[in-house]
């Protein structure tokens, strides 16, 4: 990106209007190395998990203990968005709808709570016939509940953390956010979890946490910022993205290029998705990370030490560029990047767009009255990264250096949902209400 344009998306940042950063630059490398070995274990590791998870969660019965979501082609979205078929199909990857905690946060959050119960059992003797179902008996849960499992969040990590170790028996606590929602709260608690909520943001949730954790050898803190286990659970999600592409007949290579794009909040999630994704198909899939105009912290932590950005060298925050970090997307209000799923992606990441919140509830409506899906705001972000790519001029620059645009009438693009299962009724209808009043 040459200067003039960087100085223009600095100033579309510092004044919160939507803009699009595209990456893939030459020389950008990441310092970590993670193989597709250790992605595999994710996927066993919920495999060997899977009957237990059938027998702790009725919901999980039908899918034999596997926490999946469907892939949806929705051409009628795609009309209201105004995609022309010339530029490629649309399809919906309906995290939205995972069962157990309702969210794309159910995949890393349940991965690493798996992995430190699995830790614990085995040091306990409790897996020496290596049948998993043991861990639902009396002796394992006398166990696990001298044990805690810890997390800062926003709402949705909290809601898969809290929720699978409240089920597994451990002691569970959740440092809440002051713009976490009321509901989620409520839901943790139902379960048994306990919520402690903070007057500050994410950041000071997590920093408070942390210290809390570390007070206490039994305690595991699920740091969102750092975890690699967080990390490889979601990149478990690309295997069966791949079998689900191969059921529809879609071709991913050279002139069928993949476009996937993905809510952010401090990037863990989307972090790893496009991991999975890029050691699926290497170049020729395309991951555009979203975020609201208040809280671009990954795009931030993109630019970090360019030139347009003085005094903005090592792990900046939104705050920084005089942006408040506050949005109607609670999942995205984040003001400082993972720095570890920043340096895996640096290497291969398409870019990231922001969205105004005025939009969320528009796409949020709009899926609704065309498709009948009911999504929460923050997982409505997706949907403006099509047109953005398409009709930006760093968007057309971008597929212009990946000699993608001969091939984009054989596109498929994916937009991530993330959450929404459990939206109260009278939330949801508040987000629908709204969304209607903007589009009319």
């Amino acid at each position: 990106m040459t200067f003039p344009a960087l100085r223009d998306l600095v100033e579309d940042l510092r004044h919160a209007r939507p803009a699009l950063w595209a990456g893939r630059s030459e020389g950008a490398r990441s310092t970590h190395s993670i193989d597709a070995a250790q992605v595999q274990q994710a996927v066993q590791r919920f495999e060997r998990f899977a009957p237990l998870l059938a027998q702790l969660f009725p919901e999980l019965q039908a899918s034999g203990g596997r926490i999946e979501s469907a892939l949806l082609h929705v051409p009628q979205m795609q009309q209201a968005l105004q995609l022309p078929e010339q530029l490629g199909r649309l399809w919906l990857k309906a995290d939205h709808s995972l069962p157990v905690a309702g969210s794309i946060k159910a995949r890393g959050g349940v991965h690493e709570v798996l992995e430190y119960a699995e830790q614990i059992a085995l040091q306990h003797g409790l897996l020496a016939d290596g049948d998993y179902l043991q861990l639902a008996s009396d002796a394992a849960r006398a166990v696990f509940a001298s044990y805690q499992v810890a997390v800062g969040s926003t709402g949705n990590l909290g809601l898969s953390i809290g929720v699978m170790a409240s089920g597994l028996g451990f002691k569970a606590t959740v440092h809440m956010s002051a713009d976490a929602k009321e509901w989620k709260k409520q839901r943790l608690r139902a379960r048994g979890v306990q919520v402690v909520e903070h007057a500050g943001d994410y950041a000071q949730a997590v920093a408070a946490g942390r210290a809390l954790a570390d007070q206490d050898t039994h305690c595991h803190f699920v740091d969102d910022e750092h975890s690699l286990s967080l990390l490889l659970g979601y990149a478990a999600a690309a295997p069966h993205l791949v079998a689900q592409l191969a059921e529809n007949g879609i071709a991913v290579d050279e002139t069928h290029p993949l476009f996937v794009y993905i809510p952010c909040g401090v990037g863990g999630a989307p972090g790893g998705v496009a991991l999975g994704l890029q050691q699926a198909f290497g170049p020729h899939v395309h991951c555009f990370f979203a975020e609201p105009v208040q809280s671009p912290c990954f795009m931030v932590e993109m630019l970090a030490g360019a030139a347009a950005l003085p005094g903005l060298e090592a792990h900046p925050s939104v705050y920084e560029l005089g942006l408040n970090n506050q949005t109607e997307a609670d999942g995205l209000a984040v003001p400082r990047a993972s720095e570890l799923a920043a340096d895996v992606v640096r290497g291969f990441l398409g870019g990231v767009f922001t969205v105004e919140d005025e939009t969320l509830f528009c796409h949020l409506c709009l899926l609704k009255d065309r498709e009948g899906l009911q999504i929460e705001p923050s997982a409505a972000a997706g949907f403006s990264g099509p047109r953005a790519l398409l009709e930006s001029v760093a968007g057309q620059d971008y597929l212009q250096r990946q000699k993608l645009l001969p091939h984009m009438a054989n596109a498929t693009h994916i937009v991530w949902t993330t959450g929404g299962l459990f939206v109260p009724d009278e939330e949801y209808a508040r987000f629908l209400a709204r969304g209607r009043d903007l589009l009319n």
